[in-house]
């Protein structure tokens, strides 16, 4: 029996459905493993998505693209004026509104054009340009306000989930040991005493369980605000908790550190404004030409002039507006020095802090976890051998947890103040971004 090569498999109707169905199938998975991949959400990915679903990011980036649309403009000649007029018309007399008889009525249509230097149109140009530079300040400082709060989030779920896993422990050997010592009580080797204290470790366990996971829940929905999405679960590490902050120079941090960069721009700003003014401090002239037609009997005339304002109080009015953009130059000096002394002093602490909790940690995870540890050892020996009390059993175990749980205390400290170093930097991407669009 042989397979006919040209005979179709299925017939065509069945065959629809099964493209639609695998195609269903393809959909289904697709969103499955989207859905795997938020619900265990890396750092990488949490800060990924905070920046792309930032609502206040857009916005500042749509102030961004305003600054940008404005600056455009700002070497551009004022629009001309066209001028209509009707000169020299009677209002009384024989000719009274008439607007041919009289040789004095004109009917009059002419074109005025105010003349912009190109040194004044430059600077404006310059004032546009710094003003974007600004605005791109406070956008990048919103984008690295946003990792920052999503990283600080992220922290705060693993280490929840990491909390609740210790206590989670905790009550499934305390639950363990009540079963035991009720069996031990049945064949009359245990006291009532002794269960009792189990019975009251095992619901104070508990307590504190359920008193983790609602933190576990406060830190999910915190970091879902980020992310716009809901998580259920944080994977991987933290990396090395290591910052390269401390060890840039200050014109990096220009570059890079908000308040540093927010303060710099602000400067070159108030510059570009005092430019501005002191080129304004020579009037524009204005050019005008027109056309006049009077009664046939007459001849028509065209005219030209040009209107020059006088400023007849410049101390008290050009003067004025350049000293008041130089003192505010000034104003944006002295906060950039100011800016400059407070983030080496916050750089100098964070750092000094992360290097003090990096050895607290290294130090409690050597002497404190093995000590409580052996106490646990101990006592359960004790215990066991009939020496000890269930109650001594139960007590090194819970200091044994408060240990486990003094370390993790110190470990997220170490990680959010890291944290607070390393991405409260705008990422060097995000910048050379922000240049190439300009």
């Amino acid at each position: 029996m042989f397979l006919n090569d040209h005979a179709p498999l299925v017939p065509a109707g069945q065959s629809r459905h099964l493209i639609r169905f695998s195609a269903l199938i393809a959909l289904t998975l697709a969103s499955t493993f989207s859905q795997a991949q938020t619900a265990r959400m890396s750092l990488e990915q949490a800060l990924q998505m905070a920046t792309q679903r930032s609502a206040s990011s857009q916005a500042a980036q749509a102030s961004v693209q305003a600054s940008r649309e404005m600056a455009a403009k700002a070497d551009q000649f004022p629009d001309p004026m066209l001028k209509f007029g009707i000169e020299n018309l009677p209002v009384n007399g024989p000719d009274k509104f008439s607007l041919n008889r009289d040789f004095m009525t004109m009917r009059r249509v002419g074109v005025e054009q105010q003349w912009v230097s190109s040194d004044k149109r430059a600077a404006r140009a310059e004032r546009g340009q710094r003003a974007v530079e600004t605005e791109e300040a406070s956008y990048l400082t919103n984008v690295a306000k946003v990792r920052e709060e999503t990283a600080l989030a992220w922290i705060n779920v693993l280490y929840a989930q990491r909390t609740v896993e210790l206590l989670k422990a905790l009550e499934n050997e305390t639950r363990q040991d009540l079963m035991t010592g009720q069996a031990a009580l049945r064949g009359g080797k245990m006291g009532t005493s002794d269960v009792l204290q189990a019975q009251l470790t095992l619901s104070q366990a508990q307590d504190r369980t359920r008193k983790g996971e609602q933190a576990l829940r406060s830190a999910q929905t915190a970091l879902s605000r980020w992310v716009a999405t809901p998580v259920e679960v944080v994977a991987g590490e933290l990396p090395a908790l290591t910052s390269h902050v401390p060890n840039l120079p200050v014109e990096e941090l220009e570059k890079y550190h908000p308040m540093l960069l927010g303060t710099r721009r602000a400067i070159t700003l108030a510059d570009a404004e005092t430019a501005v003014a002191t080129k304004e401090r020579n009037p524009d002239w204005s050019f005008e030409a027109g056309y006049a037609q009077r009664g046939s009997q007459y001849s028509n005339m065209v005219s030209v002039g040009v209107t020059i304002p006088l400023p007849v109080n410049r101390a008290q009015r050009q003067d004025r507006d350049i000293a008041e953009k130089s003192a505010l130059g000034t104003k944006a000096r002295m906060q950039y020095e100011d800016a400059l002394r407070e983030l080496k002093a916050e750089i100098q602490d964070q750092s000094l802090t992360l290097a003090s909790l990096k050895e607290r940690v290294a130090q409690l995870q050597t002497q404190l976890l093995p000590a409580a540890n052996q106490q646990v050892e101990v006592a359960t020996a004790a215990y066991r051998s009939g020496t000890g009390s269930l109650a001594a059993v139960f007590n090194t175990k819970r200091m044994a947890l408060d240990a486990q749980m003094q370390v993790l205390d110190v470990e997220k400290e170490a990680a959010i103040t890291w944290a607070k170093l390393e991405y409260h930097v705008i990422p060097h991407n995000q910048v050379a971004a922000g240049r190439a669009e300009q």
